[in-house]
Formats: structure tokens, C-alpha cells, sequence
């Protein structure tokens, strides 16, 4: 990466709309690692702590709050708290990696604020059916969570205006394509090679 200044991608969307799996197309970029965020809910059977999130205590993480150690936090359904530690981006900065930021729609917005620069990636589910699918295949929610999930997807999706790139997760491979694409196209924008743009021009006479 030719600039001293990571690329920051946040990719959110609706719980069930695939981010996950389009993180790790993006993952599969050389030259990119993902935020590992931390989070008051308990692990699911299949994780484990550090790979994608970090699991602690209320009383850490409000501790973590107080230091100033997020970039980003969020309360979600009310319940769980999840935040994006400051630390991932002086990793990225001292490893010359761009930086994947996974987190909800709320905690974008946050992140996006902070880090002008950040380009704001939203996963959209073709419809409204298809979400309900996926998180009814899933079999983790009640019917009450089901719906208060679908209902919490429209309020998210009317933010879609504050994005700089929209993907519809209705083919994993056409859509595995596109957040790859916009990754490397938001690496060469104007404003994060200048650095770079201006040594050329000095090669040349200025």
C-alpha cells in the first residue's frame, strides 16, 4: 500500500443480509485485515475469541468506553453491546494493511463520522422474503425476535443514502465480485493517492 494512511471499509447491513460472508471476499484481497470488534454477548457455538469478535464483560467494555478505546459503540436490540477498538487501526497502520470494519448500521453511521475518509460499504437482501428466509434457516429466533429483526432491516435500509456503495446480496459470486471491486476502486481514489500522485510529478520537474 503505497499510502501511510490505511483504507477504512465498513460493511453493514441488515443481521441476515450476508456481510459476513462478503467480509471475507473482501478478506481474500492482499493487503487487507479485518477490525475485530468487542462485544457483551456470549460466544455462539461455532466462535471463538479473537477471530471475529472479542468477548468481554458490561463491565469492561463500559470501562473500555470510559478510556475513549472505541472508534465506534453501539447498544443492539437493546440488549448486547458491540464496539470497534481505536487499537485496529494503529494495527493497520503499523502492519500497512486497509482495514475491513464489519459492524451494524448504527456503528457505521458513528464510524463514518469520525473517519471522513472511511468508505461505507451497505449490504442490501434483495427483499424482505429472502431476509426472513435466511434468518428463519438460521433457527436462532423466536418469532417475536424474527419480526422485531425484519423491522429493525427497514429502519436500517432507509439510512441506505448515507453509504458510498450499495451491493444487493443476491448472488454470493456476483456479489463477492463487487465488494472485491470496490475495494480495490476506493484504494486508487484521487484523495488517498496524492501522496503518491505528487512524488511522480516531482519525478518529473514538479
Amino acid at each position: 500500500m503505497s499510502n501511510a494512511e490505511p483504507l477504512v471499509l465498513i460493511v453493514s447491513g441488515p443481521s441476515g443480509s450476508g456481510k459476513s460472508t462478503l467480509v471475507q471476499k473482501i478478506l481474500e484481497l492482499p493487503g487487507t485485515m479485518l477490525s475485530v470488534s468487542c462485544t457483551t454477548r456470549p460466544p455462539r457455538k461455532t466462535e471463538s475469541d479473537g477471530k471475529w469478535y472479542n468477548f468481554v464483560s458490561e463491565a469492561e467494555f463500559h470501562g473500555m468506553v470510559e478510556q475513549g478505546e472505541f472508534l465506534e459503540y453501539a447498544q443492539v436490540f437493546g440488549k448486547n453491546w458491540y464496539g470497534t477498538p481505536r487499537k485496529s487501526l494503529d494495527d493497520a497502520l503499523a502492519l500497512k494493511k486497509d482495514l475491513v470494519l464489519e459492524i451494524d448500521v448504527q456503528g457505521a453511521l458513528q464510524a463514518k463520522q469520525k473517519l471522513p475518509g472511511a468508505v461505507a460499504l451497505f449490504v442490501m437482501p434483495p427483499s424482505r422474503d429472502d431476509l426472513e428466509r435466511r434468518i428463519r434457516a438460521r433457527g436462532q429466533d423466536s418469532e417475536d425476535e424474527i419480526r422485531r429483526r425484519l423491522e429493525r432491516a427497514r429502519q436500517e435500509m432507509l439510512n441506505y443514502s448515507s453509504y458510498d456503495f450499495a451491493v444487493v446480496n443476491d448472488d454470493l459470486e456476483r456479489a463477492g465480485r463487487e465488494v472485491q471491486a470496490i475495494a480495490l476502486g476506493s484504494r486508487c481514489r484521487v484523495a488517498r493517492m496524492e501522496n503518491r500522485i505528487r512524488d511522480i510529478l516531482n519525478s518529473f520537474g514538479g
